[in-house]
């Protein structure tokens, strides 16, 4: 009997691998920079490549090496939109690569380099996970969420997404590389924090905090409302990327009414954050604005082409005896093309952005906490490395499909 059922085991074993189907596709990854690219995000979009079947796994080889990847579905279908891996590359150098896409649901688990979650407190203060969540505008769940919203982290740094009108990207700074928001929830403990555990870094009140797009009167930056509902999703976990996604339907701006899509994406081994901001339809004039918040007694450096950074000390909550002052470095960057000026308000430093005729546009932000082990200790050397950063934002790596 139990040769019996090893036979039928393997039969069916055996009938699963013919029926699944497979395509290698090479792929070639060159750096025509002077500089090496370290972690250079690579994704591949799934209906680029042609393919006759559904993607189900994927398998990335550099010859005998083989790479971790993720499989995205981006729009909730259960189909995959995009492949990710990120990759270091020499100075003019050319990795080729082979992808093995495959109709087989056998993904293979790799080491997780970033993490994501939110959570919903209970009427017993248990904190249970959500994937997405969507309320109508004129509800206010910020205080029901735990941390207020998604949190997501690579070992260098962890964000938070506020879940309410103002939408504000807030930061918790490390000690050491690590993870830490899965145990921690971005507020560590006494006992966490004797361990060396991070905290949150910055008081961002009613600013854009870092980089958090707004709108913009003339004079000051506004909030995203009024809106028809508000839906924030944790669209992928890892390995290799979290992103999460802000939805806002039913803008009412500037006599006209959005659908506003925010997606953030963090790569492993980064500390800066990627912003895709989307709409339903092209843009007419409305204007936008976005840069970092004025921390108090801060210093700041622009290149007036897209970049705004500064540096500055306060306190990041409103508790002044049990936490102390923290240092922070914040940064944001932005396509030339979208910029109309550059004009703060009281609480920010800040470009304004236009983007008629399209339906969306990317920008970056980052930022360093002087807590960090690894980071940075000086205004000079924050101000020094965006502005490399910013270079190598705009010398990406030729990816080619053969």
């Amino acid at each position: 009997m139990k040769k019996n059922n090893y036979l039928i085991f393997t039969f069916l074993l055996f009938s699963a691998m013919l029926s699944a189907e497979e395509k290698t596709v090479n792929v070639s990854v060159s750096n025509n920079w002077s500089e090496t690219k370290t972690a250079e995000p690579v994704v591949l979009k799934i209906k680029d490549l042609h393919l006759d079947f559904d993607v189900l796994s994927a398998v990335v080889t550099d010859g005998e090496e083989e790479i971790s990847s993720q499989l995205d579905d981006l729009d909730g279908d259960l189909i995959a939109d995009e492949l990710a891996f990120v990759l270091d590359v020499k100075p003019l150098q050319t990795r080729n690569l082979k992808i093995r896409f495959s109709s087989d649901e056998q993904q293979k688990d790799y080491k997780p380099e970033v993490y994501a979650e939110m959570l919903i407190s209970d009427k017993n203060g248990k904190h249970v996970p959500v994937l997405s969540l969507t309320i109508p505008g004129t509800s206010n769940i910020y205080n029901q969420l735990h941390h207020h919203g998604p949190a997501f982290e690579s070992e260098l740094t962890a964000y938070r997404i506020y879940f309410d009108q103002k939408q504000t990207v807030d930061i918790y700074g490390k000690f050491n590389k690590g993870f830490e928001i899965r145990e921690s929830q971005f507020y560590p403990t006494d006992e966490q924090l004797s361990r060396g555990f991070g905290d949150d870094v910055l008081l961002v009140g009613g600013s854009c905090g870092l980089g958090a797009l707004k709108g913009w009167n003339g004079e000051k930056t506004t909030h995203v409302e009024p809106v028809k509902s508000l839906t924030e999703t944790v669209v992928a976990t890892g390995p290799v990327r979290a992103i999460v996604d802000v939805a806002s339907k039913g803008w009412q701006y500037q006599g006209n009414r959005l659908e506003m899509r925010v997606r953030y994406i963090l790569y492993a081994r980064h500390r800066d954050c990627e912003v895709q901001v989307s709409f339903d339809k092209p843009l007419g004039k409305e204007t936008f604005a976005t840069g970092v918040m004025n921390i108090k007694g801060s210093v700041s450096s622009s290149d007036h082409e897209g970049l705004i950074a500064c540096w500055g000390r306060d306190w990041p909550v409103n508790d002044t005896v049990k936490y102390a002052k923290e240092t922070v470095g914040l940064a944001t960057s932005l396509p030339l093309e979208i910029i109309v000026s550059e004009k703060p308000d009281k609480v920010n430093y800040l470009y304004q952005i236009q983007a008629e005729g399209k339906t969306g546009f990317t920008y970056h932000i980052t930022f360093t906490s002087m807590k960090e082990t690894f980071g940075y200790k000086t205004p000079e050397a924050w101000f020094a490395h965006v502005r490399k950063w910013k270079k190598g934002l705009n010398r990406q790596c030729a990816v080619r499909v053969k």
